[in-house]
């Protein structure tokens, strides 16, 4: 069952669901618009000739107000906001329609597990053909809470658990790696 404002309200008061900062704003009839954090990670070009799956990815790391996503280009992203899921609730990040018509996709796997806390860390991706300009505090995209038919079993806990700034791929880190 998808929450409504009304108990997604009710769950920050009592904080069983934390998200933090919020501003009354944010809060839509079905989802919590999340805005931009001021960390950035942009895979360094430079220094790597293909990314591959059993091996770190080296990327720039940038702290700042303001970034330009070029035309085709790929960027990952933090959220400014914290969050820390209950276990039987969980969430979907979906694209605001306003930054979809500018060409914007932004995206965080889709998916966040119950249990999880720490910031997002979202992919950003410029599907224009001019360069985009991002601004920290914006809403670019928002989460919609479901509420599970029963508490996990196992929370998550994984390896992106307690991340407070945007964390590049740990795919090499996956048990099944050849």
């Amino acid at each position: 069952m998808i929450l409504s404002d009304k108990t997604i309200k009710a769950m920050l008061a009592d904080k069983s669901l934390v998200l933090e900062p919020i501003e009354a704003n944010q809060i839509q009839p079905a989802s919590v618009d999340l805005r931009l954090g001021t960390h950035f990670l942009k895979v360094d070009e430079h220094e790597m000739e293909i990314i591959r799956m059993d091996d770190p990815i080296r990327y720039i790391d940038l702290d700042q107000e303001e970034i330009v996503i070029p035309p085709f280009s790929f960027l990952l992203a933090t959220s400014m906001e914290t969050m820390k899921l209950p276990p039987d609730v969980t969430a979907f990040v979906e694209g605001r329609s306003s930054i979809g018509r500018i060409g914007l996709f932004v995206e965080n796997a889709g998916w966040v597990d119950p249990g999880f806390e720490g910031k997002l860390t979202l992919e950003l991706y410029n599907a224009n053909r001019l360069p985009i300009k991002l601004q920290a505090g914006r809403r670019v995209c928002q989460l919609v809470f479901a509420r599970m038919d029963f508490p996990a079993d196992t929370p998550y806990n994984g390896k992106y658990q307690g991340q407070n700034k945007a964390v590049g791929s740990r795919i090499f880190q996956d048990p099944d790696k050849q």
